[in-house]
């Protein structure tokens, strides 16, 4: 038989963590122990075990249930290869040493078992918590961490200049960079008061932040009825008022 296929082998790599495409990831479990999204598994061979991750304790658990961040996970295990993909979106890699980054819920796509995560609120949220990103996750430790884009994004270094983006595009920045939620009554008069995107994040200090371009899958999840990405949920329900 003659094909052309042979140009999507397997691709080799004493990496755990290792892009098959740009889309596609491959995880090697006999290096590591992962997190990854709920349902991102596309293929596995060999010895590989599923399990629900949990919340993470009591704390986290709550912080889950009130601030709408509902970023299921589940734990792999075993010493097979995993493959992991979300609607075809696009996956970069960060390798973190003893260091933090705080990501967007949904545009996590797995992170090393060693790797420490919590639910951190932006600051200067006040009478914008209905912006999409006022809830994100932190993942600080050693190991990697694969992340989701919408599209190729563009990495942006906040120290610069003044730099601001709608909440549901900014997916992830580094330990560095202070964030705060901005209200532009001029855009919100612009573009009418039910748009997101006259609520912005402010991002100063030292590091970058990288930015989607798109706010696709996390705006249909909302207009579907679900809790953006980041979300308020409950909490910023009561707080909004």
């Amino acid at each position: 038989m003659q094909t052309t296929l042979s140009q999507f082998n397997e691709t080799a790599s004493t990496d755990a963590f290792a892009l098959q495409n740009s889309k596609l990831l491959k995880v090697s479990l006999n290096q590591v122990t992962i997190q990854s999204k709920l349902g991102s598994m596309v293929a596995y061979q060999g010895d590989v075990t599923f399990e629900h991750a949990g919340s993470g304790g009591m704390g986290r658990m709550l912080k889950k249930a009130m601030s709408g961040e509902g970023t299921e996970l589940m734990k792999v295990t075993g010493s097979g290869e995993v493959f992991l993909a979300d609607q075809a979106q696009d996956i970069h890699l960060v390798y973190l040493e003893n260091d933090m980054i705080t990501v967007n819920g949904p545009n996590v796509l797995a992170f090393d078992s060693g790797i420490d995560w919590d639910i951190r609120r932006v600051e200067g949220g006040g009478g914008a918590m209905m912006a999409g990103g006022l809830f994100n996750m932190s993942l600080q430790g050693t190991g990697w961490v694969a992340i989701l884009s919408d599209g190729p994004p563009v990495l942006l270094n906040v120290a610069t200049a003044p730099t601001f983006a709608d909440a549901q595009a900014a997916i992830t920045w580094s330990s560095g960079v202070q964030t705060a939620i901005r209200t532009d009554f001029k855009m919100k008069n612009l573009i009418g008061r039910s748009s997101g995107e006259s609520v912005q994040m402010a991002f100063t200090g030292q590091g970058w932040v990288l930015v989607q371009p798109s706010e696709g899958r996390i705006a249909a999840a909302a207009a579907a009825g679900g809790t953006p990405a980041g979300g308020v949920g409950a909490l910023g329900k009561m707080l909004n008022g």
